[in-house]
């Protein structure tokens, strides 16, 4: 499997009757994305595990490392927010990709409303690797990594 690299996303060293363009990898990262943020931050389990691979992984520090359907579910499940929350997910990058694998790092806030408003509870950075799935894309691995004051 070649991945591009974006410095090269102009040379042609992958081909074939699926080929991608960056833009249309792009969009499908960031609609993956999307979808698995607000399903977290609304509290819909099955919606976040669907955002997948089957075997996918998540690697949260202070939490754990949860692999495949079930795990993933049984975790998330368990982390179902108790209050209005929102991961605010910006600055995602697609550095290497293919019509099938694409990788992607992204800043995260998370902001959570508390009594004297919305506050920020923690700032970090998601890794991703994500599989196409037909005209979709799924995480296949997620790692996230999280700033911490000095």
């Amino acid at each position: 499997m070649c991945l591009r690299s974006i410095d090269r996303s102009s040379i042609s060293a992958c081909s074939g009757a699926d080929d991608v363009t960056y833009a249309e990898v792009v969009e499908g990262v960031r609609a993956a994305l999307a979808a698995y943020t607000q399903a977290l931050d609304d509290g819909r389990t099955d919606d976040v595990v669907a955002t997948f691979c089957p075997d996918g992984a998540c690697d949260i520090p202070g939490l754990g490392t949860y692999e495949g359907h079930d795990a993933l579910r049984s975790a998330f499940d368990g982390w179902k927010p108790r209050q209005p929350q929102r991961h605010l997910v910006l600055n995602t990058l697609v550095s290497d990709w293919n019509d099938r694998e694409a990788h992607a790092v992204s800043d995260v806030v998370f902001i959570l409303l508390g009594g004297s408003g919305w506050s920020i509870e923690l700032v970090g950075r998601y890794q991703d690797t994500l599989h196409r799935a037909g005209d979709s894309w799924r995480f296949h691995r997620r790692l996230a990594e999280f700033v911490t004051p000095s």
